[in-house]
């Protein structure tokens, strides 16, 4: 075994670790979001659930016994001879499961729905530089630790359960708070190290304000009902639904306008109607009805007014998305959007758009596709 460790501290990954161990932990948690990047692709594909539930038991076995190294009965035994090797597995696991959540939500029209996440991740990125002890740090090891878990268990439960609602993601984050807790209390029981860094009630406390935080971010729908995703939504000129494909005809930007597929700027006739396509998508198996809530910035009392709100039900299990549409006559000049909600209203995304009745001036550049 003592040579064995030899050669690999000899080794090009050995010495290349050795001399760059200060930044090593940052390494290995962007290898981790890298990796997921490449390789996840779908909530309901069995190859992604294992991934994720691989990543979740090595997480919590890796911050489990790292904080055991300590402990004189592991003394000469193989978890104390590469103990210092567990900071970087763990690193490397929070970076695969934070990307699992950006990864899916990625696929979303309105990314600004997801801005939420994104802070928190860019927070979670800057306090594992800011702190003295990084990964070491155990407020640092268990609060993260339960924003994975509690993001985990958010795409999970509805899995498995194939129903998503608020009462679900509630019991998500029921089950990550106790699991959370069960695995602080076992770690501090059997880590006298554990004892002496960390103040219980103070743990608690954190762990409680970052669950009311994701709660409160829900509330206020500044996060996307998972585990949906708003897969396409464009604004059209026309749709036909023909053999269980969709025949969208709609005006495209110029070329280097890469971000969206539907022009924002939207030319009509005024006796024509204006559609929304979208799909959504969502895990096999899962229903759920989802609305267009059509509304329209009003300029003399600045405020959006609803003005439409078209409802139908989708069914999980395209990789594509559940297609769909809705449409309206007798729209006017300005600013709209489409906001596609759940029953709990909480926003999956949103199609902006402006509309010029009669503009004959411009001359839209119009594709049709079929979806």
């Amino acid at each position: 075994m003592k040579n064995n460790l030899l050669k690999y501290r000899e080794s090009k990954f050995g010495v290349f670790l050795i001399k760059h161990k200060k930044y090593a932990p940052l390494l290995f948690f962007v290898a981790g979001f890298t990796w997921d990047s490449l390789t996840l692709g779908r909530i309901d594909r069995l190859y992604d659930i294992v991934i994720l539930c691989t990543y979740m038991t090595l997480l919590t076995l890796s911050i489990y016994f790292y904080n055991l190294v300590d402990n004189e009965k592991w003394k000469n035994k193989f978890i104390k001879r590469y103990g210092k090797y567990l900071p970087l597995a763990i690193q490397f696991f929070l970076g695969g499961l934070s990307s699992a959540y950006v990864i899916y939500f990625s696929r979303s029209v309105s990314i600004s729905k997801t801005a939420s996440f994104f802070l928190i991740l860019i927070f979670l990125l800057i306090a594992n530089e800011l702190f003295k002890k990084r990964i070491s740090n155990k407020y640092l090891q268990f609060c993260a630790y339960f924003f994975v878990n509690f993001t985990f268990l958010s795409f999970f439960v509805p899995v498995i359960l194939k129903e998503m609602n608020t009462t679900i993601f509630m019991i998500s984050g029921a089950l990550s708070v106790a699991s959370t807790l069960f695995l602080i209390v076992l770690v501090y029981r059997s880590s006298a190290s554990t004892r002496t860094e960390i103040v219980k009630w103070k743990m608690f406390g954190m762990i409680l304000g970052i669950y009311l935080l994701i709660n409160a971010f829900y509330y206020f729908r500044l996060i996307p009902p998972v585990p949906l995703a708003l897969d396409k939504g464009l604004i059209a000129h026309n749709i036909t639904k023909k053999n269980d494909k969709y025949i969208v005809t709609y005006e495209v930007d110029d070329w280097y306008v890469f971000w969206r597929d539907h022009k924002i700027d939207f030319n009509r006739k005024s006796n024509k109607p204006v559609y929304v396509f979208t799909s959504v998508f969502a895990p096999t198996d899962l229903k759920k009805k989802i609305y267009h809530v059509w509304k329209w910035y009003n300029l003399e009392t600045k405020e959006w007014k609803t003005l439409d709100k078209i409802g139908f039900e989708i069914v999980g299990g395209r990789d594509s998305g559940y297609r769909g549409y809705s449409y309206k006559n007798n729209v006017i000049d300005g600013e709209w959007k489409v906001e596609v909600v759940t029953e709990e209203n909480l926003v999956l995304g949103v199609v902006d758009f402006n509309i010029n009745v009669n503009d004959t001036k411009s001359k839209p550049h119009i594709v049709t596709r079929i979806f």
